[in-house]
């Protein structure tokens, strides 16, 4: 049985879907909240704050601006963490 290209961008899409969505519930869950700061991904990505506000100001981060607050929705930051991790395969 051949798979055409479609079909397979469609299960990469729906198994994309899925670990965003797994790793989205378990982060609200660990730190039970929907936006992440500075502090939250020094933990999660085990950096150094200078590493973390260099990925934060990075173009293609999902960062948001709220007042003086940078922050990242989990969702936004769980799919970016996802989609570099596989654009470096």
């Amino acid at each position: 049985m051949q798979t055409s290209s479609e079909t397979i961008e469609e299960l990469n899409q729906k198994q994309l879907a899925d670990l965003v969505s797994i790793e989205t519930k378990r982060l609200c869950e660990k730190y039970n909240k929907d936006f992440l700061d500075c502090e939250d991904l020094i933990k999660i990505t085990n950096l150094g704050r200078d590493n973390v506000r260099a990925m934060m100001h990075r173009r293609d981060f999902p960062l948001l601006k709220i007042g003086r607050r940078n922050v990242v929705n989990i969702s936004s930051f769980a799919y970016w963490c996802i989609k570099q991790t596989y654009k470096e395969m």
